[in-house]
C-alpha cells in the first residue's frame, strides 16, 4: 500500500509541476518535431477542397489582414 500511496503521489507532483509550467509559459502545447506544419502539410486530408469552417477561417483571416492594412471592407 505505501507502493501505490508513494506512486500515486510522485505523478500527482509531477501533473501539479506540468500545470504550473503551462500556466506560467502561456504557450500552446504542441509536439516536440512540430507536426505537419514542420513538413509542408497545411492540412490532414487529401481532399482538394477545403471544408466550410476552413474556407470561413481563411476568409476572416484574408478580412482581418486587409483590415490592418487599412482596407476598406464594405
Amino acid at each position: 500500500m505505501l507502493t501505490f500511496l508513494l506512486s500515486f503521489g510522485l505523478f500527482l507532483l509531477v501533473f501539479l509541476l506540468m500545470a504550473i509550467g503551462y500556466l506560467l509559459q502561456r504557450k500552446r502545447i504542441s509536439g516536440s518535431c512540430g507536426g505537419l506544419g514542420a513538413i509542408g502539410i497545411e492540412k490532414e486530408c487529401d481532399c482538394p477542397e477545403p471544408c466550410q469552417a476552413r474556407q470561413a477561417r481563411e476568409a476572416e483571416r484574408a478580412r482581418k489582414v486587409r483590415l490592418a492594412q487599412g482596407e476598406r471592407i464594405l
